[in-house]
């Protein structure tokens, strides 16, 4: 007993009463002991009687004639760990798409796709309005003619070109009507969006006066902080089923090419 009774002379010496530091330590502890901790209730993630029902079909082509629920229960759960991993990792796919690396020191544009399509639609635009400056000359030409004998074609431009002057001084009184409505509506106001006076920081207004008016700030002039929405597309699903060993030959990848 020389161990004990030197540890009690080291509990002593330190002002360490063991009974008592026992003692408190079972009063804090008390609603702790004898108390029995039980699992929360297993819920299926699906509908179990459907489930139970597809189940049975699916087995009784295979000879199968009796599903426990465990099966089912076990089934539900895969599928919603299945359903968690896919929208996890489409997320992060997702994600990655939008990443902007314009503003990124360590990249640098090789090609501009967009100014490419739009040089393009700018010379298909004028290529268009050469074509129609040409066919415009051409039914002017024809309705000041003024030959006895026309032919059938030259009617036809004739009449093609007075429906066209028609369409131009239709379309030159609605821009008229539209410069004189705006004109009448006047200039638009800004909306102001804050109060003078509060600044908004995260989502709550802050008086910036002095005295009892600090802190203050109604529920008009605060402005909530949007919650950002992840947008998932076709495209994203599509990346993610090829990526994938199980989805990447499958059916409804091929399918969702063809959409």
């Amino acid at each position: 007993y020389r161990d004990d009774d030197d540890i009690n002379d080291v509990a002593s010496m330190a002002g360490v009463n063991l009974n008592e530091e026992s003692a408190r330590i079972m009063a804090t502890n008390s609603d702790l002991v004898g108390t029995q901790i039980q699992s929360c209730k297993d819920e299926p993630f699906l509908a179990a009687i459907p489930l139970h029902k597809r189940i049975l079909e699916m087995a009784k082509k295979l000879g199968i004639t009796d599903v426990p629920s465990e099966v089912v229960t076990f089934i539900s759960h895969a599928t919603q760990n299945r359903l968690r991993t896919v929208i996890e990792k489409v997320t992060v796919i997702t994600q990655h798409r939008m990443e902007s690396y314009k503003d990124d020191e360590w990249y640098e544009q090789a090609t501009d796709v967009r100014s490419q399509l739009k040089f393009f639609e700018q010379l298909e635009r004028l290529e268009k309005q050469r074509k129609d400056e040409q066919e415009r000359e051409i039914l002017l030409k024809a309705a000041k003619s003024r030959s006895r004998q026309e032919d059938p074609e030259q009617a036809r431009l004739k009449q093609k070109a007075k429906e066209m002057q028609q369409q131009e001084l239709a379309q030159m009184r609605q821009r008229d009507a539209n410069l004189t409505a705006l004109a009448a509506i006047g200039p638009r106001k800004k909306r102001k969006l804050d109060s003078p006076g509060l600044l908004t920081i995260g989502g709550e207004g802050l008086g910036m006066s002095g005295g009892s008016q600090a802190g203050l700030g109604t529920p008009s002039s605060r402005q909530y902080a949007r919650q950002k929405i992840t947008r998932v597309n076709l495209r994203d699903f599509i990346f993610y089923m090829e990526q994938e060993r199980e989805t990447s030959h499958s059916l409804l990848l091929y399918r969702a090419l063809l959409k």
